[in-house]
């Protein structure tokens, strides 16, 4: 029943945010871009599923894929850092990593986004460990807005079997701009359950809708405040 009301609370935040992000559109003012970050690529994969061998960097595309089409029709511009397989970083010589995350930064620099989602998968060595997990930069109280409002339609998923708290996060894509910003962790490839989730795209999408609910939830309190 709750997860319900949830759900349901924020498919009317998510619809009375279109209509404002729409009505921008129509009285001709620039519409709130929104950057997707779909982490690793290329020669990085990230972490491998234990069971399907799927890497890490395939379902943050796919899931990066389906959050641009959930915020394009909820009437945002969306831009994405990585849009094929491919990493950022040219060739894959030393230094790679590095040119790689500074690529994605000046993509969020140039287009100043209203937020910045980057999606990840998560790994643990103890295979019990699973779950959605969002991180924020510690001195960003806009970042942890955004992040405590998409965690909350996380755990808010029918398949959430042990709700999580957003936690703070010294990473480079949270580090690099001001604007907010949250790491989207989707569950553990080193958990069973969890894999065989995010590997399906029924799951990827039901994924994409909460993340987005979450972020038009927390742009909502924005524009009302």
């Amino acid at each position: 029943m709750l997860a319900c009301c949830a759900v349901a609370a924020a498919l009317a935040v998510t619809i009375g945010m279109c209509l404002y992000a729409l009505s921008l559109t129509a009285a001709g003012m620039q519409r709130m871009t929104i950057v997707i970050d779909a982490g690793h690529g290329g020669v990085d994969g990230g972490v491998v599923g234990r069971q399907t061998g799927t890497k890490e960097s395939d379902i943050n595309l796919a899931v990066s894929r389906l959050l641009q089409a959930e915020f394009e029709e909820a009437g945002f511009c969306v831009v994405q850092t990585r849009l094929t397989e491919a990493g950022l970083y040219g060739a894959a010589t030393a230094g790679y990593k590095k040119r790689d995350m500074q690529k994605r930064a000046e993509i969020i620099a140039e287009n100043a986004p209203a937020a910045v989602i980057s999606v990840h998968q998560n790994f643990f060595p103890a295979a019990s460990r699973r779950g959605a997990q969002v991180f924020f930069r510690e001195d960003s109280a806009l970042s942890r807005s955004l992040a405590c409002a998409v965690q909350a339609q996380l755990n808010a998923m029918p398949e959430c079997v042990s709700p999580s708290q957003a936690l703070r996060g010294d990473y480079y894509v949270l580090n690099c701009s001001n604007h907010p910003s949250v790491i989207v962790e989707c569950g553990f490839l080193s958990n069973a359950a969890d894999e065989a989730l995010l590997v399906t795209r029924e799951y990827q999408a039901r994924l994409a809708e909460v993340i987005c609910a979450g972020t038009v939830a927390f742009l909502a309190e924005g524009a009302a405040g």
